[in-house]
């Protein structure tokens, strides 16, 4: 690097540590609406830490996550773009890559690095890696034999400090489910997996499925993987406020919790007393509250923005069995689960505290998507966005200081892991397709009881009205046919003008 290149940077990094914040995002895995006590008066589990971020910021009752499923949610979080706009299916396992944010696309963390920040993260990465053999050629696959492909002597050209990330630590997809048991740290796999995952010595619950029979690394606990994300994010922390005590961060920390297969660290176990998924409710709050404090220890409370949200709604199996067995509805109040266009696939909790800026104990009704933290962090840091950036993204800045008098969005765009698609304007809600857009709620008999009788079972699409009808239980497609055309219609320009945010310039 040049230099002048040098003082540059570091010009922009002294300027921007005296007046940006620092951003702290948090991302819950399957974390439903009606999981955490601010969000719902009647939760079995106590959240404290998540309530007292709620008295302390902003409160969103209308955020809903990009996509009902994990892959193009983090995508979407990561660009500002809907992933559907890929034309990607489903969700990586394992070796599964290669990575969705193709190289040169303007990255959140890239943006803000741009900006004089430094970017981290750790936990959970799962938009896509490509690994390769011993040959050097990629392998790019799902499933077990894809990783036993896999040569660790070779870096990865694709991973998270590609894209935007100083430092990383974490894992290629789902933590506790898929195919690779083992760390990443930058574009590395230090520890490689040396056996298949022994499920004799782990726990069995109604929650403990769903860990599929991969390799596993020596130093990979599948009971304490929060707590091993959690030291590296803490360790961050400490090492930023020492050495670089002028510099804003972002740091993105992405938990496992609370994603099937739920074991909790052995410091929460039985802890809840609304079992093993209880329980790592009650990690995930622990970890927020154990971030809070450090940022507070630190002295860089009043200084940094901290983001609480969920990646989709909660887990199918999740839900069912902690209704029955605690009278817990993570779901609560909203139709459908994780995968389904209902609400209750994408409606997702959204907290956001900023001392100075944002008003203590507030909250906002404004329809706004987890796309929007690009344009939003964007207009924080004095950013100018470029047209092939953040194409579906909203500032959200006047919301968040309270000067917001209109919607900051006229639409808000939903997508399943089928691209399915669905479109939000108001009260009114058109989903472009029959049933639920994900789980089949006729072959699945834990979901048979729970399908409504369709009022227009021909109907091709389904349109609700969700200030009368909040509970999706009235198809009124066919009561007001303008509105439906009107919203299919434009849903249908805004998939083919590959955007839905304005033109910047």
């Amino acid at each position: 690097m040049r230099p002048f290149t040098v003082l540059l940077a570091l010009c922009a990094a002294f300027s921007a540590g005296a007046q940006q914040p620092n951003i702290v995002l948090v991302l819950a895995d399957d974390l439903g609406y009606g999981d955490v006590g601010c969000y719902n008066e009647a939760s079995r589990i106590p959240t404290p830490n998540v309530d007292r971020l709620a008295r302390a910021g902003l409160r969103f009752t209308d955020a809903h996550s990009p996509a009902t499923v994990c892959t193009p949610t983090r995508y979407s979080i990561l660009t500002g773009r809907m992933a559907f706009r890929l034309d990607y299916r489903g969700v990586f396992t394992g070796a599964g890559g290669p990575c969705l944010i193709e190289d040169g696309r303007l990255t959140l963390p890239e943006m803000l690095r741009r900006q004089g920040y430094a970017t981290a993260m750790f936990g959970k990465w799962h938009v896509g890696l490509t690994f390769s053999d011993a040959d050097g050629a990629p392998i790019c696959a799902n499933g077990l034999e894809a990783v036993l492909r896999i040569d660790y002597s070779r870096p990865i050209p694709d991973s998270p400090i590609h894209r935007g990330f100083d430092r990383f630590f974490g894992t290629a997809c789902c933590p506790g489910t898929d195919w690779l048991y083992a760390f990443l740290d930058g574009d590395r796999v230090p520890v490689p997996p040396t056996r298949r995952v022994d499920k004799s010595g782990l726990p069995h619950h109604p929650w403990s499925f769903d860990c599929r029979p991969g390799m596993i690394a020596p130093d990979f606990d599948l009971e304490e993987l929060d707590m091993v994300f959690l030291a590296h994010s803490l360790q961050f922390l400490d090492e930023h406020a020492k050495e670089h005590p002028e510099q804003p961060f972002f740091l993105f920390h992405s938990l496992q919790a609370v994603h099937l297969p739920s074991f909790p660290g052995a410091a929460f176990r039985g802890k809840s007393e609304a079992g093993p998924h209880g329980d790592f409710l009650l990690e995930f709050d622990h970890v927020v509250g154990a971030l809070l404090d450090k940022l507070e220890q630190l002295g860089l409370a009043d200084d940094t923005l901290v983001i609480v949200t969920s990646d989709n709604g909660p887990e199918v199996e999740t839900v069912l069995a902690m209704r029955e067995q605690f009278e817990h509805d993570g779901a609560r109040p909203w139709r459908g689960f994780k995968r389904d266009d209902w609400e209750g696939g994408h409606r997702v909790p959204l907290l956001a505290r900023w001392p100075g800026t944002i008003a203590a104990g507030t909250t906002t009704d404004q329809t706004v998507c987890l796309t929007d933290l690009m344009a939003t962090c964007a207009a924080i840091v004095g950013a100018e966005l470029p047209d092939d950036a953040a194409e579906d993204s909203f500032d959200l800045l006047p919301v968040l200081r309270g000067e917001a008098e209109a919607p900051v969005r006229e639409f808000t765009l939903h997508q399943t892991m089928r691209l399915a698609l669905a479109i939000r304007s108001g009260r009114w809600k058109y989903l472009d397709h029959r049933g639920s857009g994900g789980n089949d709620y006729e072959r699945n008999a834990r979901l048979r009881p729970l399908a409504l009788p369709e009022r227009l079972p021909d109907a091709p699409g389904q349109l609700y009205d969700l200030e009368q009808d909040p509970g999706e239980t009235t198809n009124v497609r066919d009561r007001h046919p303008e509105i439906a055309a009107r919203l299919a219609a434009r849903l249908a320009e805004l998939k083919a003008a590959g955007r839905s945010a304005p033109l910047r310039r």
